[in-house]
């Protein structure tokens, strides 16, 4: 039996370069960037290494527009609750969409409940796609950010972010996009873009775990969420997590080294397990932009059966999926991505999410779908629900 691991938007495996670019910020310079002794001074270079690396990688105007966070969440968190206190003689109005992971739509929930915000929440296609002339026609004088994920983290769409850009950049209004699955992935330039605020995480590209970073454009004024020291230009206090900061940033400059090949690798991958599964496998449903998606992600409903029971039969074969995203594993309700996408309930149950990375092999790909058909049809026809003779 083949080990498979195709969950890759749950998290990567660390890349060598990247633990060997680490280790010697936990033996060697493992000083306090925040001193002034020689250990200081060798830790805080890694720190201004890592910062110039990022900011490159993302074309950022200045290293200073990158602070460093604990991961894709906090940011998040760090930039609604920051954006709108920093704009609150302005309004209070956001605009994000119905899709956006739970780090955006449950803080802006509790900021609504709060009474420091009134939200917007765009519908989006079937597709999963919202567009600019959406964004356009939202934006009121009182709208102080527009908030629009960059791709999603279920079913891997990638969403029309210089449009989105330009017409928040025509309209005045700050745009912030959760930019977490998306870099490492595929091109991403916040100049280009017209992005003024981003967030990304280590452990989507194959860095560490519990570190992250955002990009705030010169000008924007965001005051801190954690307060204390005057660490990261006093937006973050805290002592930075410096092995995790370097590993990021050699994490993000190898994948940005090598992001046309890969993800050529990827699509083409990707397009051999998604034709196999349409081929092989009855009544299923794709769900995401068939060529506006991620190089990484394949998403389909198979319907007449339950998610949990495939996902549970494709372990014991040594394949890891998931039906969504990591972060509501351990809810029982149906994706609240699939369901804004217009996927009935009965179909979201049986959603299945198979993510690959550089290291995914034809072999693995061939296994999958040797191992995959079987299964599906073997809980088909213990299903009540199954049309028998189908």
């Amino acid at each position: 039996m083949q080990r498979v691991y195709l969950d890759n938007a749950a998290t990567t495996q660390v890349l060598p370069e990247v633990i060997e670019a680490m280790l010697p910020y936990y033996t060697t310079y493992y000083g306090n960037p925040s001193g002034f002794h020689a250990f200081s001074r060798e830790a805080h270079k890694g720190l201004d290494d890592a910062r110039k690396t990022v900011a490159a990688c993302l074309n950022a105007a200045s290293p200073d527009e990158i602070t460093f966070t604990g991961g894709g969440s906090e940011g998040d968190n760090m930039i609604l609750r920051g954006v709108a206190k920093a704009n609150r003689k302005k309004g209070n109005h956001i605009i994000t969409t119905t899709i956006e992971h739970h780090a955006i739509l449950h803080t802006l929930m509790a900021m609504e409940a709060e009474g420091t915000a009134t939200v917007t929440y765009l519908p989006v296609d079937s597709d999963g796609r919202v567009t600019a002339q959406q964004v356009k026609e939202a934006i009121r004088p009182d709208t102080i950010l527009v908030s629009i994920m960059f791709a999603n983290n279920e079913v891997g769409t990638i969403e029309p972010i210089a449009e989105i850009g330009a017409v928040c950049r025509e309209a005045g209004v700050l745009f912030h996009t959760d930019a977490v699955q998306a870099v490492g992935h595929v091109p991403v330039d916040v100049q280009a873009m017209k992005i003024d605020l981003l967030t990304l995480t280590a452990h989507k590209f194959h860095g560490p775990k519990g570190v992250g970073a955002i990009y705030v454009r010169k000008g924007v004024r965001m005051p801190a969420l954690v307060l204390g020291g005057a660490q990261e230009n006093k937006k973050r206090a805290g002592t930075e997590n410096i092995p995790g900061i370097v590993g990021l940033a050699a994490a993000l400059r190898y994948q940005t080294d090598h992001m046309a090949e890969h993800m050529e690798k990827m699509t083409r991958l990707r397009e051999r397990l998604m034709n196999g599964i349409e081929e092989r496998i009855p009544y299923v449903e794709r769900n995401g932009h068939r060529t506006e998606r991620l190089p990484n992600n394949v998403n389909y409903c198979l319907r007449y059966i339950e998610s949990e029971s495939v996902l549970l039969w494709l372990d014991m074969n040594g394949i890891a999926a998931s039906s969504g995203s990591a972060c509501t594993s351990g809810s029982l309700d149906p994706s609240h991505v699939l369901l804004a996408m217009g996927v009935s309930h009965e179909a979201a149950n049986g959603s299945l999410r198979m993510t690959l990375s550089e290291f995914t092999t034809e072999e693995e790909i061939d296994y999958t779908l040797d191992v995959l058909p079987g299964i599906v049809q073997r809980l088909r026809d213990m299903s009540p629900i199954y049309p028998k003779g189908a």
